[in-house]
């Protein structure tokens, strides 16, 4: 990047020599003082204290100007102290050199109302740059043949000083404009980040699970009967190639689960874990919006996956209900098991319980998850049309 963007500070000496280029074309104006210093008919002892006045305000000039933007002051009062003090120092060289050498060092003025629109806030700058116009013309009125200028000056000195505070105003909120997208940014990957962390403990944890299963099996089936093993062992390839292909559409973002798919590998699950298995018939009543069907789904293959891993559960049924509400129709989730165990070591809810409930949370619904009897219950409610469709009374 050769440029600078408003409201960015210089990162090479390449860029810094722009900027500064880009704000010396602005001091072409001085040619009327200078014209003064090499045709005027001063005296050489003037001439060299003219060359340092006119020397000593640019640079003054030239470092008030690059105060523009720096907004990370740690004491903005002092700041605004020291810039007005600069200013002040700046407006007197201003009067001496004009009321010593003539008219032709008014426009010193111009100069300093820019840098006060530049280098002071609003609240300041709107006094200062008119405090710089009046003084001006006052001295205009003092300078011989200054009142024939004063009109030319006073109007590029108020116009370029209040355009300054416009420039400053831009590149604070271009600055702030930029400091928000990138936490935009940030918060974006944040959540992109939450979202591949929980589908990929959904996918892998089931998916692992029944691979270890099936595993394990091979290994008790392959002495006596090689056939039944084999055939497991087929399962198992079977269930890592989807695994594989569930992990890359999860990775870009295009996977939605289906109620039957997750209903058809929970019976494979469980019947490999010996579990008796009870499942609905239907998968999900029709018309259920795609958001709360894949809400479910997680829900069921998360609470299948805990059923087979931590439970020690010999049956499991799993219930899909609809229910009528106050706030609308309602699918009822639920997946019992009897076996003793939780859905996390101490009976603290683990990662995966944690990533449904946020699932369920976005999609309007919520997760109930507890012992209930003799084993333990998990209950995923959402709601049976989109807040969209509701919304429009669908």
């Amino acid at each position: 990047m050769s440029g600078v963007g408003i409201g960015q500070r210089p990162e090479n000496r390449r860029q810094q020599t722009v900027k500064v280029m880009w704000t010396a074309i602005w001091l072409v104006f001085l040619s009327a003082p200078v014209n003064d210093l090499l045709h005027g008919g001063h005296a050489v002892a003037v001439q060299v204290l003219g060359w340092a006045g006119l020397a000593a305000f640019v640079v003054w000039y030239m470092l008030l100007l690059f105060r523009t933007g720096r907004g990370d002051r740690t004491n903005a009062v002092l700041g605004a102290l020291a810039v007005l003090g600069a200013l002040a120092v700046l407006a007197a060289e201003s009067a001496l050199l004009a009321l010593t050498l003539g008219r032709e060092w008014l426009v010193l003025f111009v100069y300093v109302s820019i840098a006060s629109g530049a280098a002071l806030p609003l609240r300041l700058a709107r006094w200062t740059i008119p405090g710089a116009s009046v003084l001006l013309g006052a001295l205009a009125l003092v300078v011989p043949g200054g009142r024939a200028v004063m009109a030319a000056l006073l109007v590029p000195a108020l116009l370029g000083g209040f355009a300054m505070t416009g420039v400053r105003e831009l590149i604070r909120t271009t600055v702030a404009l930029r400091e928000a997208r990138a936490t935009v940014a940030r918060l974006a990957a944040n959540e992109e980040r939450l979202r591949l962390a929980r589908d990929l403990h959904d996918l892998l944890g089931h998916s692992l699970s029944l691979i270890t299963l099936k595993s394990e099996l091979a290994g008790r089936m392959l002495p006596d009967h090689p056939d039944k093993a084999a055939r497991q062992v087929a399962d198992i390839e079977q269930v890592s190639r989807q695994a594989l292909v569930d992990v890359r559409e999860a990775v870009s973002g295009y996977r939605r689960p289906r109620l039957a798919e997750e209903l058809a590998g929970a019976e494979v699950a469980l019947t490999a874990a010996r579990i008796v298995a009870e499942l609905p018939a239907e998968p999900a009543p029709n018309g259920v919006c795609e958001e709360s069907e894949a809400a479910l789904a997680w829900a069921l293959r998360e609470a299948v996956t805990n059923v087979v891993r931590h439970s020690g559960a010999r049956r499991c049924v799993v219930e899909l209900l609809e229910r009528r509400t106050p706030a609308g129709a309602v699918l009822e989730l639920s997946v019992e098991d009897d076996g003793s165990g939780g859905p996390a070591p101490a009976g603290a809810p683990g990662n995966g319980l944690t990533g449904l409930a946020e699932r369920l949370e976005k999609a309007g619904g919520a997760l109930e998850a507890n012992r209930f009897r003799h084993g333990f219950r998990l209950v995923a409610r959402v709601p049976a049309a989109s807040a969209a469709d509701i919304g429009s009374g669908a």
